[in-house]
């Protein structure tokens, strides 16, 4: 089991998740009332039909408030007024490519969006753990064929990763000046690439190969040789859970910055995954499409996840080919007009009681 003991905790808490309406969002929700949590969410609409949220029916079984991170004032109210002991913070702008078109809503979210959430938790007392989602790209990235550990040196050179790398100085300086001192536990987090069902953002492996599987065209890549670490959705939203209860029970020892990434084995190039895409598929093909003049991404990056294992007793459960067999298996099953709730909580359970 994955350490059903320490996430016995949330059973009747309040906790609050930003950007819940998000793929990773969403799926953190539906597991947070798998363990009896009281769940509320804060995030703008979803942007589709088909989106997670909307086939989960999640506002059946959370308190959702649809508004903007970038409305400090709202924020602060819902918090206040619901009152949550746990509080993970997902709220984002998540694409690289977005942040080269529009780079100050970028920061406007990433950074001031990310202020507005820190300045709630100092003025809401019931906090007493905080989860701070930021990314992988949070990073400096050297292209090293070595993984980056939580006290390597934050950059980036695209708007989204500069954007994130601010994000976590920010949440240092709060963390450092007001929640040490109050007794609350806050960690940030950073995963690699997480890839899953219910996942149907723009320019995007698995959305773009599975909506392409499903209209019989070919599945076009424009980067088949960049490395990603892919690791399903579960992996770090089962990290992020079992951090915020060793927060809430020891805040001193658990505060700071921690890494949430696959096995280095999990690394496959793109071309690697839309391969295994199509062969738990059952059919496709595959286009290399190179545009020119396109804005950089990175071709390598992972992450040292050694503080996690040593320190939490963290692994990832699932390797590269059962994480493409299962996200493969949730958009298959989906089309079959499959009960989502109950498609996901089978995952969920799966993926609990499978052996690190």
């Amino acid at each position: 089991m994955v350490n059903a003991q320490a996430l016995a905790v949330f059973r009747g808490k309040r906790v609050l998740v930003t950007g819940d309406t998000g793929f990773k969002g969403s799926w953190l929700c539906l597991w947070l009332t798998q363990l009896g949590a009281e769940v509320a969410g804060y995030a703008q609409a979803p942007k589709h039909d088909d989106d997670h949220f909307n086939l989960l029916r999640m506002n059946r079984l959370i308190r959702h408030t649809t508004a903007d991170i970038r409305d400090g004032a709202k924020l602060t109210a819902v918090m206040q007024r619901f009152k949550p002991e746990f509080v993970f913070h997902l709220a984002a702008q998540a694409l690289v490519r977005l942040s080269y078109d529009d780079p100050k809503s970028t920061f406007d979210t990433n950074v001031g969006g990310s202020v507005n959430l820190l300045e709630a938790v100092r003025k809401t007392p019931s906090v007493r753990a905080l989860i701070y989602v930021t990314s992988d790209k949070c990073y400096r990235n050297n292209e090293w064929v070595w993984g980056y550990r939580e006290n390597d040196v934050l950059g980036g050179r695209d708007p989204y990763s500069a954007s994130k790398a601010a994000a976590e100085l920010v949440f240092d300086a709060y963390c450092q000046s007001y929640f040490v001192q109050r007794g609350l536990g806050a960690a940030s987090v950073r995963a690699g690439n997480v890839i899953g069902g219910g996942d149907w953002s723009d320019d995007r492996i698995v959305p773009d190969c599975v909506k392409a599987l499903r209209a019989r065209q070919p599945i076009v890549l424009r980067n088949p040789d960049a490395t990603r670490p892919w690791q399903h959705v579960l992996e770090p939203l089962g990290g992020y859970l079992l951090l915020a209860s060793r927060l809430y029970a020891e805040p001193q020892q658990y505060t700071g910055a921690w890494n949430f990434g696959p096995s280095p084995e999990a690394a496959h190039t793109v071309g690697d995954l839309a391969t295994h895409i199509v062969k738990n598929w059952g059919s496709g093909r595959i286009t290399i499409r190179r545009p020119r003049n396109a804005p950089h991404e990175a071709s390598l990056l992972h992450l040292n996840c050694d503080k996690s294992g040593l320190k939490l007793g963290w692994k990832a459960r699932w390797g590269f080919t059962r994480t493409v067999m299962e996200t493969v298996h949730w958009y298959r099953e989906t089309m079959q007009k499959a009960d989502v709730r109950k498609l996901g909580r089978a995952q969920i359970k799966r993926y609990s009681e499978d052996a690190p």
